[in-house]
């Protein structure tokens, strides 16, 4: 006979026969209960965010760098529109996670807070799971967990307040999620695309992060082909230690890179969309067989229609085709030993002297933080005209401690992912890059969150005074650029305020400075760069 318990224990302890012992969330009237219990019974941590939407991000964050589905919870009404904007991040971005949502009680519509939940779920392109009767909690639990396993994408379970009291028999139901590698298809198909990749005389291996499982097989046919490899933004790092590494194929490649992209005659793409910025709009594939590799139908074609594709597991795709490039003693085709890979991956060395008094120059911080900051980093960044420049400069150890809040060209979500991912990596620090817009708009709501639950974490904020994209457009048009420009209060002031350190960087001697506060962290540190809104490099897009 199972045990009889409430409605809010049985959630709670469906969680746990899941494996969970991580959430994030902000309490209210319809989730409390659940939230105390999953806490108290299993010694679980909860993780109290200062606004809703940062749940969502956080768990997010943390599942995807854990390997798993990321739990959050928050209550009705405004509780949930609030998450609007994370929950489309999520589900553009493909992350399996689950929002637990209290909703209001059935029996009264009147309630101020009440809405239509799955309308507005609905429109961010999450999935909507309703919690049909107190009886089947578990099930409707386990079974918004399995769909976001499947799914790829976040699932809010909408939770009845009027549930919670009742008295159910708790039944344990964890579904399994099959998701075995599909096989390389046989057929057209495989040929036209091993005849491409056979016939080049300059392949280039593209990766996305959809092959972040398959890197060493990725690795050997890329020494089968004599072919340089390259990734995506989000896979960065994916290939760090080899000597054919060209970095990010598109337009965040170095010029020297970006040549040598349009001299190559075929471009074998691994887990990527082929999204517009890595294609660099269709420009980098003109005179060139394409041939993309991904698991999923939908993302084939998707951005850009390759002259062959296979819908296929990267890693075993791989494997085949160097398989058949044996079978027909096929040889490597040389383009590698063109390429001379110190230019290719050089970016301009930063100035210091470049910046006016009271500044820093940008490319010289970046360029001197990649030295100084700890080598086995976990890398964020949030969104803004600073972070192209970040890509391109700072370094993270693989492909698996980077994520850049990029799905929905949203700024203000980067302190929420990055302080997710710490929980997932707790004996990492974890490194921030935001822009002054985007720490006003999120991140100071979650700073001292970092410092309550005793965070590593390193935050720069690249403080322009301004809304940079808009700053250089009224610019490029020779108009006044006023209205852009702020006198925000000062960010390494706050930083202190809220519990961590803040250090002020108004110089090079400055940089230098917070480059020793990193040495001797023992709580959250706020670097504030003040920069010359017209001495901040474009974004390379």
């Amino acid at each position: 006979m199972s045990p009889s318990m409430y409605v809010y224990q049985s959630i709670a302890q469906s969680l746990s026969d899941h494996g969970q012992d991580t959430m994030f969330g902000l309490m209210g009237d319809a989730n409390l209960f659940f939230v105390d219990h999953f806490v108290r019974s299993s010694g679980a941590t909860f993780v109290p965010v200062a606004f809703e939407g940062s749940a969502v991000l956080m768990a997010m964050a943390y599942g995807r760098v854990a390997g798993k589905v990321g739990i959050a919870t928050v209550t009705h009404g405004p509780a949930l529109t609030n998450c609007v904007t994370a929950l489309t991040e999520g589900a553009r971005g493909h992350v399996p996670m689950v929002l637990l949502a209290g909703d209001t009680a059935v029996s009264n519509p009147h309630n101020l807070q009440n809405i239509d939940q799955r309308e507005t779920v609905k429109i961010t392109g999450a999935g909507f799971e309703q919690m049909r009767s107190p009886e089947t909690a578990s099930y409707d639990v386990a079974h918004a967990i399995y769909r976001a396993q499947v799914e790829k994408r976040p699932i809010v379970l909408n939770m009845p307040a009027d549930f919670m009291w009742q008295e159910v028999e708790h039944v344990r139901h964890v579904f399994p999620a099959f998701n075995a590698p599909s096989y390389v298809p046989e057929g057209n198909d495989l040929d036209e695309a091993v005849g491409m990749i056979a016939s080049a005389r300059r392949p280039i291996i593209l990766a996305g992060i959809g092959a972040k499982d398959a890197v060493e097989q990725i690795r050997k046919l890329a020494d089968r082909l004599q072919a340089p490899l390259a990734t995506t933004l989000k896979a960065k790092g994916m290939f760090n230690d080899h000597p054919y590494n060209i970095d990010i194929f598109g337009t965040l490649s170095t010029p020297a890179a970006y040549d040598a992209i349009a001299k190559a005659d075929c471009v074998v793409a691994f887990g990527s969309s082929l999204h517009h910025f890595t294609t660099d709009k269709g420009a980098l594939m003109q005179g060139k067989r394409v041939v993309q590799i991904n698991d999923t139908a939908t993302e084939v074609a998707k951005n850009y229609h390759p002259d062959a594709a296979l819908v296929a597991d990267a890693g075993l795709t791989a494997d085949n085709i160097v398989w058949w490039l044996d079978e027909a003693e096929i040889p490597g085709s040389g383009f590698t030993a063109e390429l001379a890979m110190d230019v290719l991956t050089a970016h301009p060395k930063g100035n210091p002297d470049k910046a006016k008094p009271g500044c820093v120059n940008f490319e010289y911080a970046l360029d001197r933080l990649e030295e100084a900051l700890p080598k086995d980093r976990f890398l964020t960044t949030d969104g803004g005209r600073f972070m192209t420049e970040v890509w391109c400069r700072l370094s993270c150890p693989n492909a698996e401690s980077f994520i850049a809040t990029t799905n929905f060209g949203s700024i203000g979500l980067g302190l929420q992912v990055a302080i997710g991912a710490g929980y997932a990596v707790p004996n990492r620090p974890v490194v921030l890059f935001t822009g002054d817009g985007g720490f006003m708009m999120g991140g100071i709501n979650e700073f001292n969150t970092a410092v309550r639950m005793n965070q590593d974490l390193i935050v720069i904020v690249a403080n322009d005074s301004a809304y940079g994209a808009e700053h250089i457009q009224f610019l490029d048009r020779k108009m006044d650029p006023g209205l852009s420009m702020f006198e925000w209060p000062s960010f390494a002031q706050i930083g202190t305020a809220l519990g961590g350190r803040g250090v002020l960087v108004e110089s090079a001697a400055g940089l230098e400075t917070a480059i020793e506060a990193i040495e001797t962290r023992d709580k959250p540190l706020l670097i504030e760069l003040r920069l010359d809104p017209n001495d901040v490099p474009r974004m390379r897009i």
